[in-house]
């Protein structure tokens, strides 16, 4: 049996795949807004240090150490600590637990552990070695479910281990962020109501009311004194923040506001509901602005919690989410599936929204992924990734991610060097009615509709079956605009 190669030279291996750009671990930590230039970042098992070098040069406070190319870089502690790609490739268990619990020790914050994943397909079977396999590059390496991952995080740690992507896993020091980071997950961002403002007469109330319109569309709710700055300029004008915001509604009209409010009240029945996955936190555990919402909208928490937990009960049955599809007011159905963009998750009906939660409850983010296909019947949901789905009128499939939320197996498939991939049409009907780009789109299906190019899906389902049907009929794309070829 071949002996796998040194932590050190694995570690080199590792590094060498980065392109110029921040690694997996570190673009969720960004794109999660976790690691912030008001915070310290401590990468163990930097490499290289790319990505210290990248953070640096935007104003980050980051270090890091490595075995081979930092040994005598020192191990402080960080608000964020990043243990990127590191645990899967120690072949002493004993070792993987110690170097673990050593980034655990050094994290003030927010630990981020990732490590090699396996689908269940794979298309060679490397040799075994200790409790991982070796490589073709005869290098040791550990794969692991999904599951087994989280399981083994915190198993190790005695803490929750949060997806946030697949192999990729964060764990919180404290428990108010924690769930102030599962909160926000689900959360919509609303559009404050403007049209009428120009109304008010006199400038100073409209540069008084004015943030507190901000303040109640990010809450949903009309804000406590505490947590609205602006509170007493209100106060001595209007008298108190009701009396403002009886003000904004005539002025306004109350209609967007009655909205933001059922949003909001959704949004945290969303989250509560996934929570039930996990332990799900005591009241008191909750951020205070949390605590508040949930008194608004539910009155108590026991209210809010049963709720949720019908909502929950209900995402686990077939037929409800099949209705829920047929139903829905946004995104692509057909007889077996719901296809929607990711930007219109947020206006699913919110027991779509919770079968959908499930999937990233167990995957995290999938990068890139724009296409949600929701199986009406089979307790599976599918992440499509369409690099050009904004600049091509017709994109191609990338890669397909399937998670049986039944079983919890994974499936993927790679889509990228095929010559016949499968391509969209009628790209507007998996956005949200309001979407910047949708009357574009909308305008390209009316076009093929009125040519024929769109009857018989079976054949036009991939590219080189639309490009055929294109060529037949006599047009060609340019952009989003239907041409007709000029005859020779």
């Amino acid at each position: 049996m071949v002996v796998p190669e040194s932590e050190t030279v694995v570690l080199r291996h590792k590094t060498a795949i980065r392109r110029g750009d921040f690694s997996r671990p570190v673009k969720c930590l960004l794109r999660d807004r976790l690691l912030e230039k008001s915070l310290t970042f401590f990468d163990y098992g930097c490499g290289r240090g790319e990505d210290l070098e990248l953070l640096a040069s935007d104003g980050f406070a980051c270090s890091g150490w490595d075995p081979a190319f930092r040994p005598d870089g020192v191990r402080s502690e960080a608000d964020i600590v990043n243990l990127g790609f590191v645990i899967n490739v120690i072949e002493d268990a004993a070792e993987r637990v110690q170097t673990l619990n050593r980034a655990w020790s050094l994290c003030r914050q927010v630990l981020a552990v990732s490590a090699q994943v396996v689908f269940s397909a794979r298309s060679k079977s490397p040799a075994p070695f200790a409790d991982g396999v070796l490589t073709t590059r005869n290098t040791f390496q550990k794969y692991y479910e999904q599951d087994e991952l989280k399981q083994y995080l915190e198993s190790e740690l005695q803490t929750e281990a949060i997806p946030a992507g697949i192999g990729i896993f964060y764990l919180f020091k404290d428990e108010v962020r924690r769930q102030q980071f599962l909160a926000n997950q689900f959360r919509r961002r609303e559009i404050v109501p403007r049209r009428r403002i120009a109304e008010l007469r006199l400038e100073e109330a409209k540069e008084a009311l004015s943030p507190l319109m901000d303040a109640i569309a990010e809450l949903g709710r009309l804000p406590d004194a505490s947590e609205f700055d602006g509170t007493p300029a209100i106060v001595e004008r209007f008298g108190s923040l009701k009396r403002a915001f009886a003000a904004i509604q005539r002025i306004t009209g109350p209609e967007t506001w009655d909205t933001i409010a059922r949003h909001r009240r959704e949004d945290i029945l969303v989250y509560l509901a996934l929570s039930r996955f996990r332990k799900r936190p005591l009241v008191s555990h909750l951020p205070a602005v949390l605590q508040r919402d949930i008194k608004v909208f539910f009155k108590t928490y026991g209210k809010a919690c049963a709720e949720a937990d019908a909502l929950l009960f209900k995402a686990g049955d077939s037929s409800a989410i099949d209705e829920a599809c047929k139903a829905s007011k946004v995104g692509k159905l057909l007889p077996d599936d719901l296809y929607v963009h990711r930007d219109a998750l947020e206006v699913l009906d919110p027991v779509l929204r919770i079968y959908e939660g499930c999937g990233r409850a167990f995957l995290g983010e999938i990068e890139g992924a724009n296409i949600i296909k929701i199986h009406r019947r089979s307790g599976k949901l599918s992440y499509l990734i369409y690099p050009s789905f904004k600049e091509d009128p017709h994109p191609a499939l990338c890669r397909s991610i399937r998670v049986n939320l039944r079983t919890r197996q994974i499936d993927s498939t790679d889509y990228s060097q095929s010559t016949n991939p499968p391509i969209l049409h009628r790209k507007e009907t998996f956005l949200p009615p309001e979407h910047e780009l949708r009357d574009k789109f909308t305008r390209l299906t009316e076009q093929e509709e009125k040519h024929n190019l769109l009857d018989d899906n079976s054949r036009i389902g991939n590219l080189e079956g639309w490009n055929r049907r294109l060529l037949e009929r006599g047009f060609a794309l340019k952009g989003h605009r239907l041409v007709r070829l000029s005859a020779e």
